[in-house]
C-alpha cells in the first residue's frame, strides 16, 4: 500500500487530482472534510496543507506527494524530487516598493528588513549575493509589509507579477522558479521501490502527453522527401501503404499542440487530405 500526500485545496489540489484521474487513478474522497481517501487497493491518499506535505513525506507518515518546488526547497529536508508535474507554475522573487532607493540585490546591507514567509530561501538568496538581511517572517499577504513600515522588502511567490505592480512593489530578482513535483524519500525503501517507480512512470506518461496532440493525414507518396520537413514527430513520422494502394501513403505522428496549425498548413501545401488531429491520453518514451 502506498500512501500518497495531496494538497487539500486550492488550484494545486484540483490539478494535482485532474492529474491522478488522468493517470486512472480517481481520488474521491467521502466528503470535503475527508482526510484520507482510498483509490484502489494498493494506493491511498491523504490530504494535508502543501506546506506540510514536504515534512509528511520527509518524516515518512506518506511515501509520496504532491507540492511546490519552492515547498520543497524551503523545508531544507532529504527528499528526492521525481517527477515535474507542469502546474502551479510561479516565481520566488525579491521586491521592493516603487519609492525605495534599492535597485539591486547587492545593493541591501545588514539593515534591510526583508518580509517573508520563505526565511531559509531568503537568507540562502543573499547570503550567496555576500549580504546579510534582517528576516520578518510571515505566513501570508508580504506585500502589504512595506506599506505598513514592517518592513523594507519583501520576498514572496508571484504567477505575473500583477499582484505586486497593483500593491506598489517592483520585482528585483527571481529567486527560483517553481512548479508542482512529485518528492519521495531520500533514499526510498528499497521495499517501496518498484511501487514508486511504477507510480511516477504512470503520471509522467500523462505529464508527457499534455500539450501533444496526435495526427494523420493521407500524403501523396511524391511528396515523402519533404514529410519530415514538416511532420518531424517523436522519431520522425509513421509513413504506411493506404490500401488502395498508390498515390497516397497515410503518415502518423505526435506534435505539439502549438504548432499543430502550421503543421496543417504545411501538410496541404504538399496535397494532404483527410486530416485528423486528436488528444493523446498517455504518451510512454
Amino acid at each position: 500500500m502506498l500512501r500518497v500526500a495531496l494538497p487539500n485545496k486550492g488550484r494545486m489540489a484540483e490539478e494535482a487530482r485532474a492529474l491522478f484521474a488522468d493517470a486512472g487513478l480517481e481520488v474521491r474522497p467521502s466528503s470535503d472534510r475527508s482526510l484520507i481517501a482510498a483509490v484502489s487497493d494498493d494506493l491511498e491518499v491523504i490530504f494535508a496543507r502543501s506546506q506540510d506535505i514536504p515534512e509528511f513525506v520527509a518524516d515518512g507518515a506518506a511515501d509520496c506527494g504532491v507540492t511546490g518546488r519552492d515547498l520543497v526547497l524551503e523545508s531544507s529536508r532529504p527528499l528526492a524530487d521525481r517527477l515535474d508535474l507542469g502546474f502551479g507554475r510561479c516565481r520566488l522573487v525579491f521586491a521592493v516598493r516603487d519609492d525605495s532607493p534599492i535597485e539591486a540585490a547587492a545593493q541591501v546591507d545588514g539593515t534591510v528588513r526583508v518580509a517573508t514567509a520563505f526565511p531559509r530561501l531568503t537568507e540562502r538568496f543573499f547570503a550567496e549575493q555576500g549580504r546579510g538581511v534582517q528576516l520578518v517572517p510571515v505566513s501570508g499577504a508580504a506585500e502589504i509589509t512595506p506599506h505598513l513600515g514592517i518592513a523594507d522588502a519583501i520576498v514572496d511567490l508571484v504567477s505575473t507579477g500583477s499582484t505586486l505592480r497593483t500593491n506598489g512593489l517592483r520585482e528585483l530578482a527571481t529567486i527560483l522558479d517553481s512548479t508542482a513535483r512529485l518528492v519521495t524519500r531520500d533514499p526510498v525503501a528499497p521495499s517501496q521501490a518498484g511501487e514508486l517507480d511504477a507510480l511516477v512512470a504512470r503520471l509522467d506518461s500523462v505529464v508527457r502527453a499534455r500539450g501533444q496532440r496526435y495526427l494523420m493525414a493521407n500524403v501523396p507518396r511524391a511528396s515523402l522527401g519533404r514529410i519530415k520537413e514538416v511532420v518531424p514527430g517523436i522519431d520522425g513520422p509513421t509513413v504506411m501503404d493506404v490500401l488502395d494502394g498508390g498515390a497516397h501513403v497515410a503518415v502518423h505522428a505526435v506534435v505539439a499542440a502549438a504548432k499543430i496549425d502550421a503543421t496543417i498548413r504545411g501538410l496541404k501545401s504538399l496535397g494532404a487530405t483527410g486530416v485528423l488531429v486528436t488528444r493523446i491520453e498517455r504518451l510512454v518514451p
